[in-house]
């Protein structure tokens, strides 16, 4: 008993923190209905590591409705990032707990468990940190933005503001510099290739001949088939 009391207080501690961190984003989340981001936290980011290693940086990016958006990079980005999009409200815990097994075995972070919600959370307002509070907040804004917003408007927030490539935010940009097309117009293979890049895109590009991008193509393209997509 003695052990417990000392743990509520602690409990109440790390929720108070989490609370005062989180405290703007329910107006922020609600405004998100009508309008749309500016700058956002990734963007931000990429900015300042730019800077600190004087690098020129620019921001490539076009902000386009999800009617402009061709179905087949939506259905290459739920069957890539988030199976369960259109089914969970924001965390798939069983995902989570996955997660969580297996990179206790490892020691070591090997296995994410993100949702496409919860990356659209950390784009909008944190950082690529993988540090235990970061993901807290990330769960707790991923439930307020399930809460106020529809799946439509999360997905069409997250495929605009998603990096595709050193300075390549959203999938307009990206389909324009990788395939000299409109998001409108992306073939299935193309929406394969830009979903396969989505987990490094710094590291590889969608065009890559390499084995990651063409392995996790054929993943997404064979899961695709399975749904009808």
């Amino acid at each position: 008993m003695a052990t417990f009391g000392r743990v509520i207080p602690v409990i109440l501690v790390v929720f108070l923190i989490i609370e005062i961190v989180m405290l703007p984003l329910p107006w922020t989340v609600a405004g998100l209905r009508t309008e749309n981001p500016g700058l956002t936290a990734l963007m931000k980011q990429r900015i300042t590591q730019a800077k600190s290693r004087h690098e020129f940086y620019k921001i490539k990016y076009a902000y386009v409705p999800l009617s402009r958006i061709s179905s087949s990079m939506i259905h290459a980005a739920v069957v890539g990032e988030d199976g369960t999009f259109f089914e969970h409200n924001g965390v798939d815990w069983h995902e989570v707990g996955q997660s969580l097994q297996k990179n206790w075995e490892e020691k070591k972070i090997v296995r994410g468990s993100s949702t496409i919600t919860m990356q659209l959370a950390k784009n909008l307002w944190f950082s690529t940190s993988r540090d235990p509070l970061t993901k807290v907040n990330e769960i707790i804004a991923a439930y307020m933005l399930e809460y106020y917003l529809t799946k439509d408007r999360i997905v069409e927030l997250y495929l605009n503001e998603i990096e595709f490539g050193r300075g390549i935010f959203g999938v307009e940009a990206a389909s324009r510099i990788d395939f000299n097309v409109p998001a409108s117009q992306l073939s299935r293979d193309q929406a394969a290739r830009l979903s396969a890049v989505i987990p490094s895109p710094i590291k590889h590009t969608p065009d890559s001949t390499g084995k990651f991008v063409l392995s996790r193509t054929d993943v997404i393209l064979a899961r695709m088939d399975a749904r009808g997509w």
